[in-house]
């Protein structure tokens, strides 16, 4: 029993050092697996969140929302053929932040034009991140057929706490 927990006690702190190892970078990056990292690197390479089922609310898939990109990612979904109708890329480097508007057609992954939408950001998906970024804000609105995604460097252009007043409002931009 002593061997077992010498041993337990020695893969704990090996475990510890490597992620001190990682520094922040490596940290967020481990934070933010299994289909939990989103990103944006132009119009039409970028990755956002979603219900992992079709058909599922945007609001009500808060915590369980998972990354769909244009392109394969590790651990993320393909956004399905035709779902996204536009997409506009935007990039403030003088700020340290990139967004992507644009809009989409909710039912080509079965979401309901009554939905609302809802947000997605650093608190929810739980363990969810913006490629290269602290901060992030993300709605979805199935109702307005249109979608943006901003991730920052700072809290104040990543505003989470407006998530009723819209995309639009929220993250201006092309839509």
């Amino acid at each position: 029993m002593a061997r077992l927990t010498s041993f337990l006690i020695s893969l704990t702190l090996s475990s510890v050092a490597l992620l001190s190892m990682l520094g922040p970078e490596g940290v967020e990056a481990r934070r933010g697996d299994r289909g939990r990292i989103a990103s944006v690197e132009s119009a039409d390479n970028f990755c956002f969140f979603l219900p992992p089922s079709a058909g599922g609310g945007i609001s009500e898939n808060e915590d369980k929302a998972i990354a769909f990109c244009m392109k394969d990612a590790p651990g993320a979904k393909i956004f399905p053929e035709g779902f996204i109708e536009s997409a506009h890329y935007l990039e403030n480097t003088e700020k340290g932040w990139v967004q992507v508007t644009g809009k989409m057609t909710p039912s080509v992954y079965s979401l309901s034009k009554k939905d609302g939408g809802g947000q997605y950001d650093v608190k929810a998906p739980v363990g969810a991140v913006c490629a290269k970024y602290k901060y992030f804000v993300n709605m979805v609105e199935p109702d307005g057929s249109i979608f943006c995604m901003r991730c920052c460097n700072t809290k104040e252009d990543c505003p989470v706490g407006k998530s009723t007043y819209g995309c639009k409002s929220v993250i201006g931009g092309k839509y």
